[in-house]
């Protein structure tokens, strides 16, 4: 039977001795909550002659937006793109165990398959909220089969596809559907991909960029016909050259149409992207900064083998190596390392930044109580806490 209590007469929770993440600085400031949404406290005093139901002393720690992750290709010992008829529970239980790493959204991402993985997989996802059961689902990143033979990187070639005459029909053959997507990674070399951009981008699904060998004026063109992300820049993609600087450019092209901002994930795990290379990116272009894990299945487990989609994936202490070569395959990195590596943006890429990734009065009270060396200490999803520490 539905509810007659109004959203004034809802709980209020005050977050007191905190630290705020707002525009970029730190504030002390409090954190005021209601109905999983982050309120503004001059309306709830002077409006509403509100006050706080609840109290919660996070003595003196930081409040930072929930983390999101828009690569992550497994985890915990589930292999995002094996075909199998238990993908929701895989999904369910790395949902689970990345709440402890600060993660409060993610996008579950299927490397270059054959077909019969996703038409066995795309249907069993379910686009969700998070809680107490686990980080939300933000929908699926597609990563290939539509990418460059010669950057590859750990995608097995005899799945590698191009658009051929087909196009977009073609690639929604490959898919099956694109209903629960949310991204999906081409190479914008390949032809008729300005086609498939434009379709991906109706739908609003957003395209991004990688394992390609595009110059720059085939980025920008791709950037114009509604790309938005580079897949883990400088990473399966031709190096930075001063004659042609490749997809790297993009990030300070005088191309890239008015209002439009290009996005670039870069995994921060020490491995696959030197830090004075990650210095280099932030400061050409901080806003368009995303970290992300490309985590693969190894995440959370010990040395081995293991698997990332078709290939024997093996971890030696934190590299991960195609078996048998020295192609890294993703990483064992979690959310909260990366954070930590990057300090010695991720909602604006889906549109998301009114509701998720911000302290933002009316955003969802997606957040992380964080100490001083940026170790989780809680993880709150709709201002509920989900996973803490012994000692909060």
């Amino acid at each position: 039977m539905p509810s007659n209590k109004s959203v004034s007469d809802a709980p209020i929770v005050q977050f007191r001795n905190c630290r705020i993440l707002r525009d970029h600085k730190l504030q002390w400031e409090d954190l005021w909550v209601r109905q999983g949404k982050i309120l503004n406290p001059e309306k709830l005093f002077f409006d509403e002659k509100g006050a706080a139901d609840v109290q919660v002393d996070c003595r003196g720690r930081i409040i930072a937006p929930g983390f999101i992750d828009l690569q992550i290709n497994g985890g915990f010992g589930v292999d995002f793109s094996q075909e199998t008829d238990d993908t929701g529970s895989g999904i369910s239980l790395v949902a689970r165990n990345i709440l402890p790493h600060g993660v409060t959204s993610f996008c579950p991402t299927i490397v270059t398959s054959p077909s019969s993985v996703y038409y066995k997989v795309l249907p069993q996802i379910s686009v969700r909220d998070g809680g107490p059961e686990g980080a939300g689902v933000l929908g699926l990143h597609l990563e290939g089969p539509y990418i460059s033979a010669e950057k590859k990187g750990a995608h097995p070639e005899h799945c590698l596809r191009s658009f051929c005459k087909g196009g977009f029909p073609e690639l929604l053959n490959t898919y099956g559907s694109l209903d629960k997507v949310s991204i999906v990674t081409i190479a914008p070399e390949m032809g008729k991909s300005e086609e498939v951009i434009k379709e991906l981008v109706k739908r609003g699904i957003c395209v991004s960029l990688g394992h390609s060998v595009a110059n720059l004026s085939q980025a920008e063109d791709a950037v114009k016909s509604g790309a938005s992300f580079i897949t883990h820049l400088f990473n399966a993609m031709l190096p930075f050259h001063h004659r042609d600087p490749g997809i790297v450019g993009l990030l300070t092209s005088d191309q890239i149409p008015a209002g439009r901002t290009v996005y670039y994930g870069m995994i921060a795990d020490g491995i696959h992207t030197n830090p004075a290379a990650l210095r280099i990116a932030h400061r050409a272009h901080p806003h368009g900064l995303v970290l992300v894990t490309d985590a693969i299945t190894a995440m959370g487990l010990g040395p081995g083998r293991h698997t990332l989609g078709q290939q024997e994936i093996l971890i030696d202490g934190l590299d991960a190596y195609v078996a048998g070569t020295r192609t890294l395959a993703g990483s064992i990195a979690t959310m909260d390392m990366c954070v930590r590596h990057f300090h010695e943006a991720t909602a604006q890429v889906l549109g998301l930044q009114q509701r998720k990734g911000t302290l933002d009065f009316g955003a969802d009270a997606d957040f992380l109580q964080l100490d001083d060396n940026l170790n989780v200490k809680a993880t709150y999803i709709a201002g509920d806490v989900v996973w803490s520490s012994a000692a909060i």
